[in-house]
């Protein structure tokens, strides 16, 4: 289910057309329509205005019902308190987004249960100097406690990266977000690496003699070698834990 399929379900549990809805958080019934096929992805400013008019945001962007939330929401979302696993590990996770002079750094924990995560453009983190400072955030994410908590995972370690290209296939598609754990450094699996000044998702794999080979998982890219003597040329940023994937 994608956060249009639950935006419905939510304008359904409030017995609101969507001509109502769109009235509601200002926007055309056209653009409510778009939102809830997937055609389009709903704004902040449209999601602070449904907020507002009784739908549970966070239950739509993440599918999860925080404790003391709508009793019948959480019948009906009870299938998502655990998010489906995506392709060899790299797992999915809907999150709150907020842009612009409105994004946060740091791991405070809000009121509605979520734990911020900054996030990076990875061709503006490359480069010579420090990779994540706040003057380089580009946006936030918000992401349950809970889903730090059930995987052991420290919020203060874990940073957003926005991918490019399609080296990753269907594992990380262009232009997906993708949350890397910078406390897990250990190969095997997928890990965002920093090659001299560029910044790259590759799965790790060690081999034989302490050699890594840097894996594509879309075929039409070779295998890297890295021989031990050229493994200092290599620095693990941190591991992919989970990844926004697109709703289309």
């Amino acid at each position: 289910m994608h956060v249009s399929d639950r935006l419905k379900q939510e304008r359904h549990r409030l017995s609101l057309s969507q001509e109502e809805l769109a009235r509601l958080c200002g926007v055309s019934k056209r653009a409510q329509a778009s939102y809830e096929s997937g055609e389009r992805s709903p704004r902040a400013e449209y999601l602070e205005a449904a907020a507002g008019a009784g739908v549970d945001v966070h239950f739509v962007l993440t599918g999860i019902v925080l404790a003391g939330q709508s009793q019948s929401a959480a019948g009906d979302a009870a299938w998502a308190a655990n998010p489906p696993a995506a392709q060899d590990g790299v797992r999915e996770a809907g999150m709150h987004y907020l842009s612009g002079d409105r994004a946060s750094s740091g791991a405070d924990l809000h009121p509605n249960g979520t734990l911020p995560v900054p996030m990076y453009d990875i061709e503006a983190a490359a480069g010579a100097g420090r990779i994540f400072d706040a003057e380089r955030i580009e946006a936030t994410f918000y992401l349950p406690a809970a889903l730090f908590e059930a995987d052991g995972v420290d919020p203060a370690q874990v940073v957003g990266v926005t991918a490019r290209g399609d080296s990753m296939g269907d594992t990380i598609r262009d232009r997906e977000q993708v949350l890397v754990n910078r406390a897990q450094r250990t190969p095997d699996g997928v890990f965002l690496l920093r090659m001299d000044d560029e910044l790259r998702l590759k799965r790790v794999q060690r081999v034989a003699g302490g050699a890594w080979i840097l894996i594509s998982d879309n075929p039409a890219y070779e295998r890297e070698l890295i021989k031990p003597d050229d493994l200092a040329s290599v620095e693990i940023i941190g591991q992919c834990w989970r990844k926004v994937g697109r709703v289309f």
